[in-house]
């Protein structure tokens, strides 16, 4: 069944170039959205978009590239904050540094998006924001202190902006993946002294007994950002194969 629910809607998706963020802007875009892809390489961006390069660590980067996708496209309806970097390690393991990068990454570049767009989107009847948080937020995982540490506060940032914006009309969700396949677990298991046993691994650690993929993902990320969603907001959607809340 064809689903078209995003005509004439306009949506961003930061880290848009490939993974997640990709197969997100595909979906958008196949169920009628006109949509804007940013991302530090653009390379990979789905054929279509409006690719934009962006650092969301910038503020006067993701203020021009907001700009831009306003003056390209006269409005903006939807925002997917995915852009995002990982971490390895316990709480000893990454420099002061690292912890400030990727916080700044991952939870201030989201600030950073949502205020550029917060102006346009309070002319939508459509206003959603989406944010990409991660299953480690809600239950330990080894070697993952600082990564799990910004998804928390991605986690408590999407419930905040979900209070001070409802009545504004803008809703705010988040989706929370299990691990995922995508480059990054690509290239980390690229890396590994044992790729195939570390593959099992990550399987396993899932009840469902694989890794989420970027499709599955993106049909969540879709449902929270869809106008037929319209009284959805403030609820972190786990999308993580049962990682979380089972026990086998």
């Amino acid at each position: 069944m064809s689903v078209r629910e995003f005509e004439g809607l306009v949506a961003l998706v930061t880290g848009g170039a490939s993974g997640i963020g990709a197969a997100t802007a595909s979906l958008l875009m196949a169920r009628g959205a006109q949509v804007a892809v940013l991302d530090r390489d653009v390379t990979g961006a789905p054929v279509n978009t409006y690719a934009v390069p962006c650092d969301v660590s910038d503020a006067a980067a993701v203020d021009a590239a907001v700009a831009a996708v306003v003056d390209r496209f006269g409005s903006l309806d939807i925002v997917i904050n995915n852009a995002g970097i990982s971490a390895v390690g316990d709480v000893s393991a990454n420099d002061d540094a690292e912890w400030q990068h990727v916080l700044d990454v991952n939870v201030i570049g989201m600030a950073r998006i949502a205020r550029a767009a917060l102006p346009h989107l309070r002319a939508s009847e459509h206003a959603a924001i989406v944010n990409t948080c991660s299953a480690v937020a809600f239950v330990g995982v080894r070697n993952r202190a600082l990564y799990a540490a910004s998804k928390g506060a991605v986690e408590g940032l999407t419930m905040a902006m979900a209070a001070d914006h409802v009545r504004e009309g803008i809703r705010v969700n988040a989706v929370a993946p299990g691990t995922a396949s995508t480059p990054w677990v690509d290239r980390l298991l690229a890396d590994s002294a044992s790729p195939d046993e570390m593959r099992a691994a990550l399987n396993d650690r899932q009840p469902l007994g694989r890794m989420v993929t970027a499709e599955e993902v993106a049909h969540a990320i879709a449902h929270l950002a869809s106008p037929l969603s319209a009284s959805t907001t403030g609820i972190v959607l786990r999308v993580d194969a049962g990682m979380t809340t089972l026990r086998i």
